[in-house]
């Protein structure tokens, strides 16, 4: 496969100017690089370090994107088409019991890739064209110790659906659904 930036050490912001920002915060920017990929251009070294181990590490799930190519500064990464699960819980207003399996299984996807949190939030969550997770934004997946979703449940209870959603995970993880219970 061929390497967009040869992985070379940095990129500069001139090396993305041909490209079209799809995002952006307080850790980084997004470009969409191809049709299936996007670099995420790092303004702090350390959170680059951060999201590439937890990236790396995740490479062996299906709820991780794909990661292609890596410097001192950026990583390339796959595009994920689809919403995120905050979008489509506001454009639909429900969670149904197919979706929170789906939720759960990230969750404990979480714990088999050995992150120390079991947490993310709605707008990282991303659904594909086949109603499939993958999710976004790592950089916490080692340095914060989160075994509730409790961020996952407040994004849901903004949008009126956390105890909806518990009410599925009672259904089909009655564990989870005690310990969880009283976050909301």
């Amino acid at each position: 496969m061929e390497k967009l930036f040869n992985g070379r050490g940095e990129i500069t912001k001139k090396d993305l100017a041909a490209f079209e920002m799809i995002g952006d915060g307080k850790d980084g920017e997004i470009y969409k690089v191809a049709e299936d990929k996007v670099v995420k251009y790092f303004f702090k070294e350390e959170t680059h370090h951060r999201e590439l181990e937890a990236m790396q590490m995740g490479q062996a799930s299906s709820i991780m994107p794909r990661l292609y190519e890596y410097g001192d500064n950026y990583i390339v990464m796959e595009f994920v088409k689809g919403i995120s699960l905050a979008r489509h819980m506001k454009r639909h207003g429900t969670i149904d019991e197919n979706m929170t399996m789906k939720i759960l299984f990230v969750l404990e996807e979480f714990k088999k890739l050995g992150f120390t949190r079991w947490d993310t939030e709605v707008r990282h969550m991303l659904m594909d064209e086949n109603g499939d997770f993958k999710v976004i934004d790592h950089k916490r997946a080692f340095t914060s110790d989160s075994r509730v979703p409790t961020k996952l449940l407040k994004g849901m209870g903004k949008f009126g659906l956390a105890k909806e959603f518990l009410e599925h995970v009672k259904h089909v993880d009655p564990e989870s659904f005690l310990s969880w219970k009283k976050h909301i």
